[in-house]
């Protein structure tokens, strides 16, 4: 089975690279294709990757708090350069302040993310996410993974 593709990367001004890093190797390690475009990442540098590389899934990290700002138009941009099906994740620090989750889940939501992910989400869930919406069972796994 190919393998999928993912980008990743830190959006924004932000410039925590640890997690970035900490994710890259965990989704390898998965089994995925991973093109880590690192920290302070725009959204038209998220979608250029993802044309060239044909990805499966954009996954967009912040841990600065400004994440709501800068996701903003992240679907519509990727649906005017063609990427109208390409799954869309963030996670992370994503807002200023504490909030209910529920409500950050439900304006990224909106905004077009497939999924959403609180602060501290173990990589293994977002794991099983991208297999999960990406249609990679059970079946498939051990093909998948290395």
């Amino acid at each position: 089975m190919e393998k999928k593709t993912l980008v990743i990367g830190v959006i924004g001004a932000d410039v925590h690279a640890i997690g970035n890093k900490i994710l890259y190797h965990c989704f390898v390690e998965a089994g995925f294709n991973v093109i880590n475009l690192g920290v302070m990442v725009s959204q038209e540098e998220y979608v250029e990757a993802a044309i060239e590389s044909n990805a499966d899934a954009i996954l967009v990290s912040s841990l600065y708090g400004h994440g709501e700002i800068d996701c903003r138009g992240l679907r519509e941009r990727c649906e005017e350069w063609g990427l109208r099906n390409i799954l869309l994740y963030v996670g992370g620090n994503i807002v200023v302040g504490k909030q209910p989750f529920e409500e950050v889940e439900k304006r990224f939501k909106q905004m077009g993310f497939d999924r959403v992910f609180p602060p501290g989400t173990d990589p293994d869930a977002t794991i099983a996410c991208l297999k999960q919406d990406l249609k990679l069972g059970e079946e498939n796994a051990s093909s998948f993974t290395n």
